[in-house]
């Protein structure tokens, strides 16, 4: 292990076999693996932790997917269901705007009109085709009436969707979760769900890199798949963005269990196995952007630091993480001193990452202007505080 590590932490590629054993090493062996890690990151983004600033614009908890831990998705006239107006989801940007926001982070079910007629009937009232035009639509709006930049994740996309959306949104994003296809069977967590075929989902991942979309993917850990089966999502995600070089982040989501769903009583991952995984993925991505959310490890979110991570995501002082509602964000503040404290300086970027900008400022339109309004001579938020 100590070999192997230390070929790792001098630059050498890892390997398929040489990433389970890391991520099956034992527990006296886990402070050596963070370290090898944290030295990687330290070579690929020496001295700096970036963050997003953001508001959360849950545009439609319907969802015809039914993810046995999911609380976000609702059916039609399930308490709490709603589809956002044009009018709350203004109200929402410039109120984030009035607080230094710089995203505004779209998340919906996926195509919830193909399940229920009550969603064809809304966005019929609304005057649009389906929910990825409705989409569309306030994307627009809000890049067009606020300063904020619109970062939308709709599930399944198509090629010619993920064009249309690209006016208007200088990154997309979909966690492929799993490449699992075991948690697609009876009882699985993904059992019910048609979208989460991990197939499909890698598919929208090429459909943006073959039209150089910066696109933020991840897992998701601790709902029935194995660790192999997580070195194995990590390695697919890393073989798309060798070919196309788009994957602008890649986010390692530990399972939270929710009362009322079917997995409510699913145990957890644990600090170490969690650890363990953000660790290995940054052995394998090596000079991707590699992000834990800070929210679903408090308290001891820094020690995510430890294992590697170069960011922590969007963060919001507006609006409640719609899908964990029940763990807020960190005050930014204490992310900050957090950051400070394991040696970096934390920086405000866009929805888009530095080394990504040259991919959006060449669409050129209103996009590409209000990008080069929100950055500085780095490529970070222009003129934001931490």
């Amino acid at each position: 292990m100590a070999r192997l590590l230390a070929d790792i932490s001098q630059g050498l590629p890892v390997g398929r076999r040489a990433a389970f054993q890391l991520i099956n090493c034992a527990d006296e062996d886990l402070p050596a693996l963070l370290a090898a890690a944290r030295t990687l990151k330290e070579r690929f983004r020496p001295g700096v932790v970036t963050y997003s600033r953001k508001v959360f614009l849950p545009l439609t908890n319907l969802c015809r997917d039914y993810c046995r831990y999911c609380a976000f998705r609702k059916d039609p006239g399930q308490v709490g269901a709603h589809t956002m107006t044009p009018d709350e989801v203004l109200a929402i940007a410039r109120a984030g705007e009035k607080l230094g926001c710089r995203e505004a982070l779209f998340s919906l079910g996926d195509k919830p009109e193909l399940l229920f007629p009550e969603m064809r009937a809304t966005l019929e009232h609304l005057g649009y085709k389906s929910t990825l035009h409705y989409l569309e639509a306030m994307c627009a709006l809000v890049l067009r009436e606020t300063r904020l930049l619109p970062h939308a994740n709709p599930g399944l996309m198509s090629g010619e969707w993920i064009e249309r959306l690209a006016r208007y949104c200088p990154s997309l994003g979909l966690m492929v979760e799993t490449t699992a296809e075991a948690l697609l069977r009876p009882g699985g967590a993904h059992d019910q769900a048609p979208d989460k075929v991990p197939a499909r989902r890698f598919q929208v991942l090429e459909e943006a890199g073959k039209r150089s979309v910066p696109f933020t993917t991840g897992l998701l850990i601790g709902i029935g798949e194995t660790r192999e089966d997580r070195v194995n999502t990590l390695f697919a995600i890393r073989a798309m963005h060798q070919r196309y070089g788009h994957i602008q982040e890649v986010i390692v989501q530990n399972f939270r269990s929710k009362p009322d769903t079917p997995m409510s009583s699913w145990p957890e991952p644990s600090r170490g196995e969690m650890l363990r995984t953000v660790a290995v993925a940054r052995l394998i991505l090596q000079d991707m952007n590699l992000q834990a959310p800070p929210n679903l490890s408090s308290p001891d979110y820094s020690e995510l630091l430890q294992a590697g991570i170069n960011d922590w995501g969007g963060v919001s002082p507006l609006t409640p993480d719609h899908i964990n509602p029940e763990a807020p964000w960190p005050q930014l503040q204490d992310l900050e001193a957090r950051t400070a404290e394991a040696g970096c300086c934390l920086r405000h970027r866009l929805t888009v990452y530095p080394e990504f900008l040259p991919k959006v400022l060449s669409r050129g339109g209103l996009l590409a202007e209000r990008v080069s309004a929100a950055i500085d001579d780095e490529g970070y938020a222009r003129g934001a505080a931490a």
